[in-house]
């Protein structure tokens, strides 16, 4: 499956720079959590402060799996607290919903 997801970045260019330092040295433990959980590729791409996350994953991949072990992963819990200094939820969000999924609206 290919899922698409959206989250933006506080809009400040000392931020933004510092977010995508730590996407280019991104911790083993989130590596591990990322490829352990049925995600076979995931790319991040940024226009101005928006962000675009594209993920390529197997049949046991879940959510609701994935966010379940994410809660009980230490490390995973201490990234995504340091990575929320540098996210904001877009405009229409929920409370504490991050990355949003993205609705599939063109395709060839």
């Amino acid at each position: 499956m290919r899922y698409c997801l959206a989250l933006d970045l506080v809009n400040e260019a000392e931020k933004i720079a510092a977010y995508e330092a730590y996407h280019k040295q991104v911790w083993p433990e989130i590596i591990d959590s990322i490829t352990s959980s049925g995600i076979q590729s995931m790319e991040i791409y940024r226009v101005e402060n928006r962000l675009f996350m594209i993920m390529e994953t197997d049949a046991s991949f879940s959510f609701e799996a994935k966010s379940l072990s994410d809660i009980r992963n230490p490390k995973v819990q201490e990234w995504e607290k340091l990575m929320w200094n540098y996210q904001q939820a877009l405009p229409s969000s929920k409370p504490g919903e991050k990355w949003r999924l993205m609705d599939k609206i063109f395709s060839i």
